[in-house]
């Protein structure tokens, strides 16, 4: 009632969904201090939503960050997310309704996959990504299209002795420059809320 999370938990799926849910919901109960007899509903969301055997309800993830920065953000708002295997933008009226959504899923360049995969090939982890971009000074651009392409770009400025750092930037430039895109093409407004 009062907005705040009690238990989560986050763990990468791996090859086992169901259980990599089964332990996180375990974690999130723990964290909670409830037992999961004290349960009332659960809804699984995401690519894995129907391998979450404890759930009453699936949901696309689509209508769980709309429902969600609504509820945080109750006004005409565009929802912007970056996501691991794919991005979406999702623009709602005033009452919370989705009245358009564009996602980009055709190719993994656009990102948070592209950016883990970026940092990890240059030796780093992604938790360095934020470092790497203070010291950043030129963003390097990387224009391809597909992550295959623009991993290669990347493998060629760090042949050419192009800094790391400039390196990140330029795959965050390229990654910002695709969630812009998709903004037009849905006309998107202000205000917004970034997932």
């Amino acid at each position: 009632a009062d907005k705040h999370l009690l238990g989560y938990a986050v763990k990468k799926s791996g090859t086992d969904f169901t259980a990599t849910a089964r332990e996180c919901l375990e974690n999130s109960l723990k964290m909670a201090g409830v037992d999961q007899k004290d349960m009332v509903n659960a809804v699984s969301t995401g690519y894995g939503r129907k391998n979450v055997t404890f759930a009453n309800d699936t949901k696309t993830e689509i209508g769980c960050h709309g429902s969600g920065c609504f509820l945080y953000f109750p006004k005409s708002i565009t929802v912007i997310d970056i996501g691991g295997q794919d991005n979406k933008v999702i623009k709602l009226d005033d009452k919370g309704r989705r009245i358009s959504f564009k996602m980009n899923r055709k190719c993994a360049a656009g990102t948070g996959a592209f950016l883990e995969k970026t940092a990890r090939y240059m030796g780093f982890n992604t938790v360095d990504i934020g470092s790497l971009l203070d010291r950043a000074e030129n963003a390097v651009p990387i224009s391809g299209v597909c992550a295959v392409f623009a991993e290669s770009e990347v493998i060629s400025h760090l042949s050419e002795g192009v800094p790391a750092e400039d390196i990140m930037f330029g795959a965050v430039r390229s990654l910002t420059d695709r969630a812009v895109q998709l903004m037009r093409r849905i006309k998107a407004e202000p205000e917004f809320a970034l997932i």
